[in-house]
Parts: structure tokens; C-alpha cells; sequence
């Protein structure tokens, strides 16, 4: 098992910067993805970004250019720049290793004037 603690997310102006920070601890070995996804009302959960041990990075296209996602060992983080009204949703870490996924609770990120 794997557990996950995230933390970052509020409200922030358009424009505003935001920072998400997810902590994993548990059974981690060999190769694993840790990442973000996003879900907002009426829509499917997507990926925002996630990264390799070896700093792989795959990102939305939609995000690309704003985020960055980067950790340090076992703690993933998500600089979000230029945020814009469209990135209002619960964020969600992930961690995944050897077929099985885990997810933190989810943190919410409004992006409103």
C-alpha cells in the first residue's frame, strides 16, 4: 500500500500562481509515476502532468508552458503559473507503480476574480 498527503490548492485570481505538493510514503519500489489529475463538475478526470523517478514528464497540452511538475525522491510538486478559470477543479495526486494506482483525497484549486 501507498499512502498519499497533499496539500497546496485555494482560490486565486486569474494570472495567480498556485503550488500542490503531495507526499508518498509506503510501499515504494523499482519504477513509479507520480502525478496530478484534474476533475471539474460535469467533466471526466484528466491528466494534468505527471513525472518519472528517472524526470520524465508527460503534460497536458492545455497546461503546457504554466505547470511544471518536479519531486524530490517521493514528494511530487506542481508549479501552476498563469492560472486561468478553466483550471478550477479538485486536483488529485497519483502514484503509480507495478499496475496499481493510488490517489490522494483531492485538493480544490478555484481560479475566479
Amino acid at each position: 500500500q501507498v499512502q498519499l498527503v497533499e496539500s497546496g490548492g485555494g482560490l486565486v485570481q486569474p494570472g495567480g500562481s498556485l503550488r500542490l505538493s503531495c507526499a508518498a510514503s509506503g510501499s515504494i519500489f523499482g519504477f513509479n509515476f507520480m502525478g496530478w489529475y484534474r476533475q471539474a463538475p460535469g467533466k471526466q478526470r484528466e491528466l494534468v502532468a505527471r513525472i518519472a523517478r528517472l524526470s520524465m514528464t508527460d503534460y497536458a497540452d492545455s497546461v503546457r508552458g504554466r505547470f511544471t511538475i518536479y519531486r524530490d525522491k517521493n514528494t511530487v510538486y506542481l508549479q501552476m503559473n498563469s492560472l486561468k478559470p478553466e483550471d478550477t477543479a479538485v486536483y488529485y495526486c497519483n502514484f503509480a507503480q507495478s499496475g496499481n494506482n493510488y490517489w490522494g483525497q483531492g485538493t480544490q484549486v478555484t481560479v475566479s476574480s
